[in-house]
């Protein structure tokens, strides 16, 4: 019997600790996934990697960030005024959940202090560039 439950409970409490602590979530899947190129204080990787720490980008393309770490982004974009043209790899390993707590974790890390998105949002991001 306790075979059965095992995944079940396994499920369950990483989703309850995700839904618990999801600002903690989001900052181990951050430094797992994330910070080998953004560093570990967002402030990315000189001309190459844009920075996270104050950058514009996060405001104004909002409802992309989910989707840009699902499929990664493969644009010339600008961030505080300086131009990136290098390919960010996908996350699509990461659940709908994981990437929710990444996103918000960004948002309000390293003096970034923007509205926290709803799961709802994100989902609703991720639903809108399927590929």
């Amino acid at each position: 019997m306790f075979k059965i439950l095992l995944p079940f409970f396994l499920v369950y409490t990483l989703l309850s600790s995700c839904e618990q602590q999801p600002y903690q979530m989001g900052e181990r899947l951050y430094k797992t996934h994330c910070a080998n190129c953004h560093m570990d204080g967002g402030e990315g990787l000189g001309a190459l990697i844009p920075p996270l720490k104050g950058a514009d980008y996060l405001a104004i393309h909002r409802d992309q960030l989910a989707c840009i770490i699902r499929y990664g982004l493969k644009d010339t974009i600008q961030v505080n005024g300086e131009t990136y043209a290098e390919q960010m790899v996908a996350n699509d390993k990461l659940n709908d959940i994981q990437i929710a707590n990444v996103v918000n974790y960004v948002l309000q890390s390293w003096g970034n202090n923007l509205k926290p998105m709803t799961f709802v949002e994100v989902k609703a991001g991720l639903d809108a560039c399927k590929k």
